[in-house]
Formats: C-alpha cells, structure tokens, sequence
C-alpha cells in the first residue's frame, strides 16, 4: 500500500471516528435496519478492504504533460513515488467497490424496493456523477463529495418516501461506482498513474460515504 494511500485511510478513521462519537453511523445504519454490531463490522471491513486492490487487467497509457499532485506531495513528504513505465494496472477496490455493491445486494434482498425505481435512482445518480467527475492526472477520478449524496437522497424521496433510506445507499453507492469510476474506464489512459483502482482509494472516494451520507439526507 502507498503512503498516499495510507495517509487517506488515516484521514478516513479520524473521519469516521468523529461520526462514531456523534453517533451519526449508528443513526445512518438503524434506518437501513442494521444492529450496531452489524454496521460496526461493515465498517471495519470496509477500511480493511481498502486497503486491497483485486488486479484486473492494465492498459497503455499517457505520461501526464505536468507533474501530478500525488507526485508533488510523495516529493513534499520524501516519500518513494510508484514508477510510471507506460501502462496502468485496472484493479478493484474491495473496500470501495465491491463492498458496497455487495451492501448494495442485501439492501435489495431485504427491503422491498421496486426494480425500476432502483433502475431510476441509479441512472439518475450515475448521470450526475459522469457529468461532476473529472479525471486527475496521477490520481484517478475525482468529484465533488455531497454532489452524489445529495442527489440520491433527492431521487429517493420523489421515488419512494417510505423506503428512501435504502434507496438512497444503493443510488449513491451505485451511481458513483458506474458514473464516476466505470464510464470513464476510457480516459485511464490519459491519467499517467501506475495503478488505476475502481472504487479509488476505498472508503474515501465518494463511494462508500456518498451512500452513507445520502441515507442520512434521506
């Protein structure tokens, strides 16, 4: 794991510390109809599995014409910078990707939501993100954070008040896993990192806690 990586996964656990403390992640979990114990642990396996990226396949790539910003800060820090030899690894972020869509099944399974409206939110959620994200050179996909969560909270309540709080974490989840990571698989190429992780750097990238965050909206 990078020490760019490892400084964002501490960002994250103060992050969600503080919302631990506030009691704003059991209050989140109870309106998806989790124990806290149950939330705890997807929690826990979410920070843990961001630290994982599943390698998919690689791609030829551009050097970027500047210097990137995770290169300027491994240089700030004195930190060793990954070496760009002309390809990037597509991986996929366990605990930014694949955990929540994981997440994202149950909620289906246990809540009776509406195939279309699901569909619907999803869409709607994936077009915002597309329209919001752009890529960062050396880093990946960025955007805007509330952007997504607002939006899915939004959609969820017009589509269907009385189960708008799974709705609005499968939409969030969802919708910036395809908007943001998966539509713009193309522009990899032109980013001139190493490695190229959909779900970003886990917990962090806007997947996870625009799914958590938009619950809270809802």
């Amino acid at each position: 794991m990078s020490y760019v990586r490892l400084l964002i996964l501490l960002f994250a656990l103060i992050f969600l510390a503080t919302f631990v403390q506030l009691g704003v992640i059991s209050i989140a979990f109870e309106k998806l109809g989790l124990s806290q114990d149950s939330a705890y642990l997807l929690l826990l396996v979410t920070l843990a599995g961001s630290m994982i990226n599943l390698p998919l396949f690689s791609v030829a790539a551009e050097a970027p014409e500047t210097e990137a910003p995770r290169q300027r800060l491994s240089r700030l820090l004195g930190l060793p910078q990954a070496p760009f030899l002309g390809r990037t690894l597509i991986a996929v972020n366990v605990g930014g990707a694949l955990a929540p869509v994981a997440f994202s099944a149950y909620l289906l399974l246990h809540h009776p939501l509406a195939p279309m409206e699901v569909a619907v939110a999803v869409a709607v959620v994936a077009a915002i993100s597309y329209l919001t994200s752009a890529p960062i050179p050396g880093i990946g996909i960025g955007m805007p954070i509330l952007v997504a969560p607002l939006a899915a909270a939004l959609t969820a309540e017009l589509l269907d008040a009385e189960q708008a709080a799974p709705l609005a974490y499968i939409a969030g989840a969802l919708g910036v896993l395809v908007g943001a990571d998966l539509l713009r698989l193309s522009e990899v190429k032109k980013l001139g990192a190493p490695v190229a992780s959909i779900g970003g750097a886990g917990t962090f990238d806007g997947i996870f806690l625009s799914g958590l965050i938009a619950v809270l909206l809802a």
